[in-house]
């Protein structure tokens, strides 16, 4: 099979005007010519292997982002946005959106704020939520779609943060024999922060962590699970300790809204949390010498099975990278509350996953790990991973909180996962056919669609009735 070409104009001319070299210059260091070097920028040329070789000598440049999986997840994100029905007119083709996906990333993404701005817009005036009457009209994504965006284009990985994480968890490991947790209240109690336990820490919710900044009290909740009280010991960590390195990381940002930086403020704090509770590299060295066995990972780490899934999918460290893993979490209902992925799979922006995803089978089988070989249209197969992760409230009455984890990887990545031992990874028959969203997938015959896909014509037959009341061309 012949090797696939790598076009990655935009990643030349971003890594150009980042140190600062006119064309000239660097077609000299890469040692090409002038308009071989403009060529490939603009996509007219693939990257040579020469090129490849001079970016890693001259400048140290990480060679593996230069397939970074933006395109895809533009190409995905805009093939979304072009199937709601407010765009009358013919699609344009797939090859027209890789073009502006690898020609101009700026523009598409672009292109994105304005559909997330109108369909903020038509939701509001839709649900009548007076939306005109305000004082701020201006149209501006949702906070959420905002910072969800921002981790998604960063890959989850957040350089600066993550290391400072990883640095925490050393000194932890010099001064505090390892315990993370001894560590995490030992740096509160140095900035005067006092940590209490109670059944209910908020006056005014049912809150797992309140803290009050008046009396520099954090109260955590005696129902909330070790795991958890031990991963709110360290948001605090940073929210107080790392306050200056994550504001600077949201200035870098440039949220449009206050709400925005507030919700990528405690993001960060997460993220922080979970890097400290699984630093880097000791987390990548655990994970490949157990092949990636969640439970010993959480057991190990004193993290939960979530946050042990989570930090997989972040471990994109340049030059020290982990496998590229996709994760989600959904609830009942079918809707995407955690998305993140590293692979060319992409997520629905709106609305629910696949019907015929394995996460959604993982609520019927409680305590017990789903396995599944899929394959999506565009031809690329994964080794796909479920469970539920249910969250009971820690007392009568409380409502338990139902979610399942979707964790996965291209199947040329199964040898390294203890749970595809013993999958027919090499037979075609054993994929299962899944999709992103109805309205972009073109499967003819899936029996659990539920839109016409708006990239085909339909027939409907009067005569005939088959899975669906129509059939697509």
């Amino acid at each position: 099979m012949a090797a696939q070409k790598l076009y990655a104009g935009a990643k030349l001319r971003e890594l150009r005007g980042r140190i600062g070299l006119t064309q000239k210059g660097f077609s000299e260091k890469l040692g090409v010519s002038l308009p071989y070097l403009n060529q490939m920028e603009n996509n007219n040329r693939p990257v040579s292997t020469t090129v490849v070789l001079a970016l890693a000598q001259e400048f140290g440049f990480d060679v593996t982002e230069l397939q970074s999986g933006d395109e895809a997840r533009l190409v995905g994100d805009m093939r979304e946005a072009l199937a709601d029905p407010v765009f009358s007119g013919p699609t344009p083709p797939l090859a027209d959106l890789r073009l502006a996906a690898s020609n101009a990333p700026a523009l598409a993404r672009a292109f994105l704020d304005l559909h997330s701005a109108y369909r903020q817009t038509h939701e509001r005036l839709a649900s009548l939520d007076e939306a005109l009457g305000r004082e701020d009209s201006r149209l501006q994504p949702s906070p959420w779609e905002e910072v969800r965006d921002f981790f998604h284009y960063c890959d989850n990985y957040i350089d600066a943060v993550d290391r400072a994480a990883e640095r925490f968890t050393l000194k932890a490991a010099e001064n505090d024999d390892g315990n993370i947790e001894a560590a995490a209240r030992k740096a509160l109690a140095e900035s005067g922060v006092r940590v209490v336990l109670k059944d209910d820490p908020s006056p005014s919710s049912d809150a797992i962590r309140y803290y009050d900044p008046a009396s520099r009290t954090l109260t955590l909740s005696t129902k909330a699970a070790p795991t958890t009280q031990r991963f709110q010991l360290l948001l605090q960590v940073a929210l107080i300790k790392q306050a200056k390195l994550l504001d600077a990381t949201l200035d870098f940002a440039k949220f449009q809204s206050p709400q925005a930086r507030s919700i990528a403020m405690v993001g960060l704090a997460n993220y922080f949390a979970g890097a400290a509770l699984m630093p880097y590299g000791a987390f990548l060295a655990a994970a490949q010498f157990t092949r990636h066995d969640l439970e010993r990972l959480a057991d190990q780490f004193g993290a939960s099975l979530e946050q042990v899934a989570h930090r997989l999918s972040t471990l994109q460290r340049p030059g020290s990278k982990g496998i590229p893993f996709f994760f989600v979490r959904v609830d009942p209902a079918g809707t995407i509350t955690k998305r993140h992925s590293a692979t060319t799979l992409q997520f629905a922006r709106f609305g629910g996953a696949c019907p015929l995803w394995n996460v959604h089978g993982a609520f019927e089988t409680p305590g017990r790990w789903l396995r599944q070989l899929a394959e999506t249209p565009d031809g690329v197969r994964y080794f796909c991973l479920a469970r539920d992760v249910s969250k009971p409230g820690g007392s009568w009455g409380t409502p338990t909180r139902r979610y399942a984890i979707g964790l996965g990887c291209e199947v040329k990545h199964a040898g390294a996962l203890v749970y595809a031992d013993h999958m027919m990874t090499d037979q075609a028959e054993a994929f299962e056919p899944i999709g992103i969203s109805c309205r972009i997938c073109e499967r003819r015959a899936c029996p659990h669609r539920s839109v016409p896909p708006l990239e085909r014509q339909l027939r409907v037959d009067p005569n005939e009735r088959g899975m669906l009341p129509y059939q697509v061309d």
